[in-house]
């Protein structure tokens, strides 16, 4: 498979969230994330994006390496964060946990994706590290 590995962060973001749009109306609310997290890598791969689903990532500390210290949702062309929530509502502790990530990534770019809403517009929040 041939992916598009040239496009910047904002046009990756596009593409996601038009996908999501898509996979929330096919499925609607009331799933798990797991569910959401496979359709969503399904309709990425189709785009001909690069998609590492549950990338496991290491963390640094002091001079201790932790191995899968943490776990990405979906990593999109090594660029975009995308972090699957099936909640009632989104909480800042949501917010924190994505901006850590991106932190620890060095990523400029995530977004946070909650399908169990009536409208997937009101489960879409853009999460920015230096961008």
């Amino acid at each position: 498979m041939i992916y598009k590995t040239d496009l910047s962060e904002n046009q990756i973001s596009q593409v996601v969230i038009k996908n999501a749009i898509k996979v929330h109306k096919k499925l609607g609310p009331g799933l798990l994330e797991s569910a959401y997290s496979k359709c969503m890598t399904y309709e990425l791969l189709n785009e001909n994006l690069f998609v590492e689903r549950e990338k496991q990532i290491h963390l640094l500390y002091d001079e201790v390496r932790i191995h899968k210290a943490y776990k990405l949702d979906l990593l999109i062309n090594e660029k975009v964060i995308v972090e699957i929530k099936a909640v009632t509502a989104l909480t800042d502790v949501h917010m924190a946990q994505i901006l850590t990530y991106l932190k620890l990534t060095n990523c400029k770019l995530g977004l946070l994706l909650n399908f169990n809403v009536k409208l997937i517009k009101y489960g879409i929040k853009r999460v920015v590290n230096n961008l």
